[in-house]
């Protein structure tokens, strides 16, 4: 080969190995960056960053007393796991003595976390997943074996386990992830510089800590891209903005709508879009819609309670709807919290003979908390003292703590994939309406924080009929008017069968249950024109064991928002002239659902 016919080469391999340097010099750069971010992370309790060492205790001598009164089984455990070991490590080793650079017979399941060809035909890589596999369902057997844990410890246990064997899975690691290596590669290392940039992005937007960005942050805005139905703020205290959405009908039911939606959250997850938006479904239906949008407290806000939510926020905003109408009666819906909440209301205003709600929805609503399913993990002493002394400091339990606790009910989905996305990948985040709200969370009074978690969700005040509503205790009894509740079959925050064991209780005679396909979110927000998750319902009795009522269940394909359109316009009486709203502070979504609150 010529000099002449080789200089093209050398010059892109020159090329080549600047492109490298320069990248190798930016990650220098982007790690200091990243030092001093993390050294601006705030002092937080330590309860707040797992669970207490007796958890993992309680573990060991679970398993050492297996070991000493079964010794056989713990035996055979092994060896099987040896066993899997040694045979997956001769079948590599013979198809590489013949020559080839293939990887034996894989038999494990498909896992979604392993979607890269490589994971099936490259040698190195295919033995990493097939053993991480055996390790993982070794542990899993082995921790399910476990006879003496309670049924609390063996959940919390079993819980924390496969959050610690999700962390290691290979792909969370760039030396063993080849969908990050090869794009590291084919970038000159571009890949990681930007992944570098992610990463230092989001820890220093979150005083040190890492919480992953999920969407495109500039992609959208409220109240010009999402959470666009018209309508106006018609009312505005120190803990609400109450909305009136404009008719799009000429006549409208007589009785008003309001809802109630999450103050851990915003309402707009009801509004991301005109395709999706239950919000303009509703109003499309013909009913006059309020819906609250809540204040994002800060430190101010300290020492606000349940009750504060009751009284300024419940009844306020059922005065106003009722005072704008002119209407004696209201319908109204509680979502979650807000949800819970509304059964506290409407017990207090049975107690108070006051029958201004006619008719009340819950959307995947828990009110009995003896068993609180999944989310119960972190409901456990350990979690809920730091909380309680985290909040006696900031005055608020801040939104990061709530939002990645969330995430990690939903770890591989909504940190790991992410993580490597971002941060190995160098990828943006996608431009998705629902996990950019996901990210707009809000902070939680102190009191009121404290106020929830013990009394309602350790100590099950309201099934208990302990909860006290301004100094009176309230039970579920006392909910006496008809309702309709929704829960979601895969729910991971409100389960559904304890949504079920709640609503059983109450004290109604009318009660229709609906149960969603999908989960917390994508089971309610599931508009009819996508035809993309089902439901149950049963004309039985609302009562017994929640899975002989699904055994008895119907399936129906499709949303049920139609379903509960019906029921409410039946509630709802005559048609009358839609109602413009008047006398507006600002256009609707308002300005709560924008404001940050300054930490």
């Amino acid at each position: 080969m010529t000099t002449e016919e080789s200089t093209p080469d050398t010059k892109a391999a020159l090329e080549k190995a600047e492109r490298l340097n320069a990248n190798l010099a930016k990650v220098e750069e982007l790690s200091k960056r990243l030092t001093a971010a993390l050294t601006h992370r705030r002092a937080v309790d330590p309860s707040l960053h797992g669970p207490a060492p007796d958890v993992y205790m309680k573990a060991a001598a679970a398993y050492f007393a297996e070991m000493v009164s079964n010794p056989a089984k713990v035996v055979e455990h092994q060896v099987n796991y040896w066993g899997k070991t040694l045979k997956h490590y001769v079948e590599a080793q013979q198809v590489l003595a013949k020559g080839e650079f293939k990887a034996p017979p894989d038999p494990n399941p498909k896992d979604r976390r392993f979607q890269n060809p490589l994971w099936e035909t490259h040698p190195f890589f295919n033995y990493l997943k097939q053993q991480y596999q055996m390790n993982a369902e070794a542990i899993s057997t082995a921790v399910g074996d476990m006879e003496t844990l309670s049924p609390e410890d063996r959940r919390r246990v079993e819980y924390f386990t496969k959050q610690i064997v999700d962390m290691f899975s290979p792909t969370n690691f760039l030396g063993t992830n080849p969908e990050a290596l090869e794009k590291a590669v084919e970038t000159d290392g571009e890949s990681l510089v930007q992944g570098l940039e992610n990463l230092v992005r989001d820890i220093e937007a979150n005083q040190g800590d890492l919480l992953v960005t999920l969407a495109d942050r500039e992609a959208f805005h409220v109240g010009q891209n999402i959470a666009t139905t018209p309508g106006e703020v018609v009312y505005r205290n120190r803990m609400l903005e109450l909305i009136q959405y404009a008719p799009t009908t000429e006549k409208v039911h007589k009785t008003p709508l309001l809802i109630f939606p999450p103050w851990i959250n915003k309402f707009y997850v009801m509004d991301l879009k005109p395709a999706n938006s239950l919000i303009k479904w509703i109003v499309d239906q013909g009913f006059t819609l309020f819906v609250v949008s809540w204040v994002n407290p800060d430190a101010s806000y300290a020492g606000t309670s349940m009750d504060d939510y009751i009284r300024d926020g419940f009844l306020r905003a059922m005065a106003e709807v009722r005072r704008i109408t002119g209407e004696k009666q209201i319908n109204a819906v509680g979502y979650c919290i807000a949800g819970t909440t509304l059964g506290l209301t409407l017990a207090h205003l049975h107690k108070a003979g006051d029958t201004s709600v006619k008719t009340a929805t819950f959307f995947t609503t828990l009110t009995d908390f003896s068993d609180p399913g999944e989310v119960g993990v972190f409901l456990n002493d350990d979690f809920v003292d730091g909380i309680e002394r985290q909040t006696a400091q900031d005055g608020i339990l801040s939104k990061f703590f709530m939002s990645r606790t969330f995430s990690f009910l939903r770890s591989n989905d909504l940190i790991y994939t992410p993580a490597i996305r971002s941060y190995m990948l160098g990828e943006a985040p996608p431009a998705f309406d629902l996990l950019y709200w996901n990210g707009d969370g809000t902070n939680l009074p102190a009191r009121m924080a404290v106020e929830y978690l013990r009394g309602l969700c350790q100590q099950d005040g309201f099934a208990k009929g302990e909860f006290k509503v301004f100094g009176r205790p309230v039970s579920l009894a006392d909910i006496t008017l008809p309702l309709c509740a929704i829960a979601c079959e895969t729910d991971h925050i409100a389960h559904w069968k304890g949504s079920f064991n709640g609503i059983k209780q109450m004290g109604s005679k009318d009660k229709t249950f609906i149960l969603s396909e999908s989960g917390h979110i994508a089971g309610i927000i599931n508009p009819p024109t996508k035809e993309k998750y089902g439901h149950y319902t049963n004309d039985g009795p609302v009562a017994g064991d929640p899975e002989a009522w699904l055994k008895g269940a119907t399936f129906h394909k499709g949303s049920w928002w139609p379903r509960w359109g019906e029921w409410l316009a039946r509630q709802s009486g005559p048609m009358v002239k839609a109602r413009i709203p008047a006398d507006s502070l600002c256009p609707a979504p308002g300005t709560y659902v924008v404001a940050q609150p300054a930490l």
